[in-house]
């Protein structure tokens, strides 16, 4: 059936919404015909009419019963449709309910072809939901999550669905289902009319002028917008007196920030550790207790966003000639990572908002200061009068003087070197290692491939990284500790033993020209002699050794019939994770011997892993995403490996300032951010394990995408005007200086007591 010899009936009242520019009717819930079936499993209509909705317009209720699947299924009369010359289907939907719903639409070709997408359905007024007919992302546009919906456009709420999964022959559309996975109690929703809509422009639109000259969203107002230049300036002004207030207050520390009255520990002349008392504490270079309160990427280089080809998405950018013009760059983000799968725009030309607001805040003052001056010099002076570009000097000196008025004591991992530099404050060395060594896919390839710490160029990789890290900073007092990488794919995230043995059954899967597979079969060797004992061990037929040196060999799942099997993953995991860390803890004893290897920033791990860390570093780290350190990590196991624990990442998060994504631990909204800091804190502080905690970041994220990998979240002390949140930094701050005396005094019972 052709879309062009459709006919049915739209309805047409006082209270029906006019259709959107290139939207052809399909079908009207509210005056139906049949021209269409519609047949329910769950899902009912609940009356034969439509009525009245909030708002006053007419739609048909339908209920949602609390099944595992309810779902409304509707399909052509006959044969199927032919949708060919259309973009997206469109919907009119109310959420009949006082909370948001999530609702799923399911479209089906009869050549078996799916397309899936997933809506959250806000309470309140009806809205025209899109379904692009093709697969779409946040990622296709550039970015981690897409613009809130609905948003105003062409004078109604429109709803797009911006991830969109699976593929379609849509000259032969057979169904549309509408569903709910699994309900507790009936969900009601209210249906309109149903259409086509014959081209891409709502879909453009919802990406098109969604960021303004500052780099804000521009679809949303909140407290402490920006509206122009000026307020940045004024801002500025009375933020530096609150400053000034807070850096001239007592408080009785070191000048590493170490407690004076805290606990008596030993000095060594560098960042150590040391236990007393059943707690571990990071102590001093003058022998103080230090839990080390940092934040992470704490730079002025971190915040461009790419431009090219998405030019539409910018209300305003500067123009060739002016000032701010020399903030435009280029770059290559390109990468085969887990991190950048799907992700289109990732090269080319790019905008630095936070620089440009920098030079609008501060730079535009120093200029009309300098005015009068610049007027009565005669000749005029050749040397500019007004700052050109970055003033990093500047900058690091007053976000040093912010950290420390807010209480934090630690400059954490992928800052910038001045802050270091300026040695004010402790600070973190990232080692990053890379080089032309073998990797092994776990599945879970995020940041890349695990590194092979057997073949020989990973050592002599780790080596150049370390002497590289440690050139500057060797004897440097200030330095708490080095990390060894970050975020490394040590298991899968799947449940099961193909997840936490990844590792090991892929190496076995590799070609034997991958060291670690040769370290795997050496070790299984030693263990066995030959097949026939690897064979009775592992209850499998394996008629040649030779045949484990094949790519794609298969081991077997762990059984309780045949134990050894799990015992030799676990063996050859653990050899992996301490040939990893040894060869770094080595390299980093020789080059910079005063300081600590404060772990490997573990987002997902093994217990082989973990041991291993704590057998070679000074610190354990962990990235924790959660509302409290102990539903991320089991912390009795922590303990019993009686060393230092960081918890190097964590933050919460909100869609309501900017941002579009709120972040790996979300809440609700900006005012929920300080109660979940400070109850994520107060829960580390009571696990005597706990040394310190960094929060994830110091800024905002670009709202369209940052370079590295297109994450866009609120998750910043500071907005992408260098504006703070003042709110949340003023809890913060509080939160902060309470550790502090808690620390003076501290409880050592394990936070299960609390």
């Amino acid at each position: 059936m052709r879309l062009m010899l459709l006919v049915v009936t739209w309805l047409c009242s006082a209270s029906a919404i006019a259709a959107l520019d290139g939207q052809q009717p399909l079908y009207s819930f509210i005056s139906p015909t049949d021209a269409l079936r519609v047949e329910s499993a769950g899902a009912n209509f609940a009356q034969s009419q439509a009525e009245e909705a909030a708002g006053g317009e007419i739609l048909r209720r339908v209920v949602f019963a609390p099944e595992k699947q309810p779902s409304l299924h509707l399909q052509p009369a006959s044969g199927h449709w032919d949708w060919s010359k259309a973009s997206s289907l469109t919907l009119r939907v109310q959420n009949a309910m006082d909370w948001a719903l999530t609702l799923n639409v399911r479209i089906e070709s009869a050549d078996g072809k799916v397309l899936v997408t997933r809506i959250a359905l806000p309470a309140g007024p009806a809205q025209t939901l899109v379904v692009p007919l093709h697969a779409d992302s946040p990622r296709a546009h550039g970015m981690r999550a897409a613009p809130p919906m609905p948003w105003k456009y062409a004078g109604q709420s429109v709803l797009l669905a911006t991830q969109v999964e699976g593929e379609l022959d849509s000259s032969q559309i057979n169904k549309v289902t509408l569903f709910m996975d699994q309900p507790d109690s009936p969900q009601s929703i209210m249906l309109g009319r149903a259409g086509l809509m014959t081209d891409d422009k709502v879909e453009q639109a919802a990406y098109t002028a969604i960021v303004d000259e500052f780099g804000q969203y521009t679809r949303a107002d909140w407290p402490g917008k920006i509206k122009k230049a000026e307020e940045l300036q004024a801002a500025a002004a009375k933020e530096q007196e609150q400053l000034k207030q807070w850096l001239g207050e007592p408080h009785t520390v070191d000048q590493f920030g170490g407690l004076l009255n805290g606990p008596e520990l030993t000095s060594s002349g560098y960042f150590h550790t040391e236990k007393k008392a059943g707690r571990w504490y990071l102590v001093t270079p003058e022998g103080h207790a230090f839990f080390s309160l940092g934040v992470n990427a704490v730079t002025p280089d971190q915040s461009q966003t790419y431009i090219e080809n998405r030019e539409q998405m910018f209300a305003k950018l500067p123009e060739q000639g002016e000032p701010l013009n020399r903030y435009y760059g280029t770059a290559d983000s390109r990468s085969d990572t887990g991190a950048n799968k799907g992700r289109a725009f990732a090269q080319g030309r790019w905008f630095d908002f936070y620089q440009a607001n920098l030079e609008r805040t501060y730079a535009t003052a120093e200029c009309q200061k300098a005015k009068p001056a610049e007027q009565a010099a005669q000749p005029p002076a050749t040397t500019p009068a007004c700052p050109q570009g970055p003033d990093d000097k500047r900058w690091a000196a007053h976000t040093l003087d912010r950290l420390k008025g807010w209480g934090f004591n630690t400059v954490g991992n992928w800052s910038h070197t001045a802050l270091g530099a300026a040695q004010r404050m402790a600070y973190t060395v990232p080692l990053s290692i890379s080089g032309d060594y073998q990797t092994i896919s776990t599945g879970d390839d995020w940041w890349g491939g695990m590194p092979d710490p057997f073949d020989p160029r990973f050592a002599m990789a780790t080596e150049r990284a370390v002497a590289i890290a440690a050139r500057d900073h060797r004897n440097d007092p200030w330095v708490l500790g080095y990390f060894a990488d970050n975020e490394l794919a040590w298991a899968h995230s799947v449940a099961g033993p193909k997840g936490r043995y990844a590792l090991a059954y892929n190496t076995l899967r590799a070609t034997t020209d991958v060291p670690a597979k040769r370290a795997f079969l050496k070790q299984l060797r030693d263990k066995y002699r030959n097949q026939q004992g690897l064979s009775k061990a592992w209850g499998i037929e394996l008629p040649a050794w030779e045949l484990m040196e094949d790519p794609g060999f298969e081991a077997p799942l762990p059984s309780e019939q045949f134990p050894a099997i799990e015992a030799d993953l676990q063996n050859f995991q653990k050899l992996f994770a301490e040939t990893y860390f040894k060869t770094i803890a080595d390299s980093l004893k020789w080059h910079a011997p005063n300081h600590m290897l404060l772990g490997g920033r573990f987002a997902i791990s093994t217990p082989e892993a973990v041991a291993a860390c704590a057998k070679y570093c000074d610190v354990l780290s962990f990235n924790i995403y959660a509302p409290e350190p102990q539903q991320g990590y089991d912390f009795k196991a922590l303990a019993a490996l009686d060393k230092p624990v960081m918890i190097t990442e964590f933050h919460f998060g909100s869609n309501d300032r900017g941002p579009f994504w709120a972040g790996v631990n979300s809440v609700y909204k900006e005012q929920e951010r300080a109660p979940a800091y400070a109850h994520f804190m107060q829960r580390a502080f009571a696990e005597p394990v706990i040394v310190g905690a960094h929060w994830f970041q110091y800024l905002d994220q670009p709202v369209t995408g940052r370079l590295l990998d297109g994450e866009n979240g609120h998750l910043g002390l500071v907005a992408i005007t260098d504006r703070p949140f003042t709110g949340f930094v003023d809890a913060v701050r509080k939160t902060n200086w309470q550790l502090y005396k808690q620390l003076e005094t501290p409880d050592a019972r394990s936070a299960d007591d609390q």
